[in-house]
């Protein structure tokens, strides 16, 4: 299997629903289109930002199989095939792989708080199941399962890994694993309040992956450039101030109910949340609308 880096942008989209509550997937076709004209080199579909715990295990399957479909140009789309055991995650990125995937990401199945060492073995039995292109999602808080960087780079060794995203606040654990240069896409969560965009771009990292980009993809494709140069670390600097609001923003609930909220407030095709989950109301919601409309001498946000 040839190895190509992701870089840039790599928005993990909401799953838009009908009235009715089925996945409406005209939507998604019309949001694959969006994020590609905005400058997204890649998306996850069914991540923990697309609800994918509240979708059965027909869904999961009629979303790979439909979306897969509405490739657009050269951005890549991920599926997120995390089941909840190994065979399960395995029969999910064979599924993928059969029905035109580019790759899938995985995460350490929840609510389980298995060990390192059984979660380390996990990942590298995926991979050794399939040649699809894979990622690692590191999200604790979510799954209630860490990997330290020692760990992450054993796994990494195996040439199944394309991408790492990190969602803890760890910078140390970003640098060590640039430090021992696997040959994966390293990137980072999009959340202000974790403060790991900043560093990991600085040191070297090769891009976001990002919720926010569900609204502000050209915005969000502008600060995951890699850096090359001073110039391009000035260009951040500007770039990352301006979103920052958003990006408070669509980190004040629990993801992705924020973003899906002002999402079908400001009409992009999303639909409602899946219940128990509720879309923001009042001055929670006002706030978001409020930050995508304000002028500003450096306005860029386009909807």
């Amino acid at each position: 299997m040839s190895k190509q880096k992701i870089e840039g942008s790599f928005v993990a989209l909401i799953t838009p629903f009908n009235e009715d509550g089925s996945v409406d997937f005209g939507a998604f076709e019309t949001l694959l289109q969006f994020q590609a004209e905005n400058g997204a080199s890649a998306v996850l579909i069914m991540g923990s930002t697309g609800e994918v715990s509240m979708l059965s295990p027909e869904e999961r399957k009629a979303i790979i199989h439909r979306t897969a479909q509405f490739r657009q140009g050269n951005m890549k789309i991920f599926f997120g095939c995390t089941g909840n055991n190994t065979d399960t995650t395995i029969d999910y990125v064979r599924y993928a792989q059969d029905n035109g995937a580019d790759g899938a990401i995985i995460a350490a199945p929840a609510y389980i708080c298995a060990p390192e060492s059984d979660i380390e073995s996990y990942f590298l039995e995926v991979a050794d199941a399939t040649d699809l292109p894979l990622g690692i999602y590191n999200n604790p808080p979510r799954v209630k399962s860490d990997l330290h960087w020692t760990s992450l780079l054993r796994i990494f060794k195996h040439p199944n890994y394309v991408v790492y995203k990190e969602s803890t606040t760890r910078v140390g654990q970003v640098a060590q694993v640039l430090a021992g240069n696997p040959d994966v896409s390293v990137m980072c969560y999009d959340s202000p309040n974790l403060g790991l965009v900043v560093p990991t771009m600085s040191l070297g990292g090769h891009g976001t992956a990002n919720m926010t980009g569900n609204i502000a993809p050209a915005e969000l494709a502008e600060i995951s450039r890699p850096w090359k140069n001073g110039d391009d670390a000035a260009r951040f600097r500007s770039a990352y101030q301006h979103l920052l609001p958003l990006l408070h923003y669509t980190y004040s609930a629990i993801n992705p109910v924020a973003v899906k909220s002002l999402m079908k407030a400001i009409r992009l095709l999303a639909g409602s949340l899946r219940r128990p989950l509720r879309d923001l109301q009042g001055d929670a919601l006002q706030n978001g609308i409020r930050i995508v409309n304000e002028p500003g001498p450096e306005q860029k946000i386009r909807l």
